[in-house]
């Protein structure tokens, strides 16, 4: 039996959190993974349980749309400065790190102590999983 588009839609969506909680497993100090699409819609997103949530769901949707819409002004420059590799931004209270993938764009919060060390080991992991 064939699957209908809602059955092929759902598998993805629980292969992309499967991925996102692989992330999360990698260390205590992620915060949050969630996977955009180009719109800055959430695909799907886990938190840590146990930590306050910074961001209201307007605060959110707005910096999620920042970024898929900076994402796509930045693909028209990547044929002549090359595809990107991670963006990490470092906030007063969070360090966020992002991918840009064919799937969406993958949006980790990390925990501010976490040393630039231990940052880039995060981003080696997370490459090994995405």
């Amino acid at each position: 039996m064939q699957k209908t588009p809602n059955q092929k839609w759902a598998e993805q969506i629980a292969q992309h959190r499967k991925k996102c909680q692989g992330i999360m497993e990698l260390s205590k100090s992620i915060r949050y993974v969630g996977l955009i699409n180009e719109y800055g819609r959430t695909l799907t997103g886990i938190f840590r349980p146990g930590l306050d949530v910074l961001l209201s769901n307007e605060l959110a949707r707005n910096e999620f749309f920042l970024v898929s819409t900076m994402f796509a002004m930045r693909n028209k420059a990547s044929s002549a400065i090359g595809n990107m590799d991670s963006v990490i931004l470092k906030h007063d209270k969070v360090t966020i790190i992002i991918f840009q993938r064919k799937e969406g764009i993958y949006y980790i919060s990390v925990n501010k102590m976490v040393t630039p060390d231990a940052i880039n080991k995060i981003i080696a992991k997370i490459k090994k999983i995405i």
